[in-house]
């Protein structure tokens, strides 16, 4: 489960940019070809956010859906697979990833 290590991985940004204030609420954008489980991260992150001393700090996840630019037929997609990111409409291989990779502390709420 590699939501533990995300996780621990978020509680070290988020204490680094709280600087000793009490972090109530930590913002993360997933992307879907990032495979990781929400239902999963939340979990790990109570887990995380106690061994870290913030114990009432809140997880929020804003899911991100793939979306890619097929240079074959230029067609701009989402995609509903996460283990496949061919073109829905040709079935190229050939494809811009423009969203689904992201992975990022958007925000805290500290006081």
């Amino acid at each position: 489960m590699h939501e533990l290590a995300l996780c621990e991985a978020i509680a070290g940004v988020a204490k680094t940019h709280a600087g000793g204030r009490h972090v109530e609420v930590v913002r993360v954008r997933i992307g879907a070809l990032r495979q990781v489980v929400p239902e999963s991260l939340s979990f790990c992150w109570t887990l995380v956010r106690d061994a870290e001393d913030m114990p009432d700090a809140e997880l929020e996840l804003e899911c991100v859906a793939a979306e890619v630019h097929c240079r074959a037929c230029g067609e701009r997609s989402k995609i509903t697979s996460s283990w496949s990111i061919w073109c829905p409409r040709c079935d190229s291989p050939d494809v811009e990833v423009l969203r689904g990779n992201e992975f990022l502390v958007t925000s805290l709420d500290v006081s």
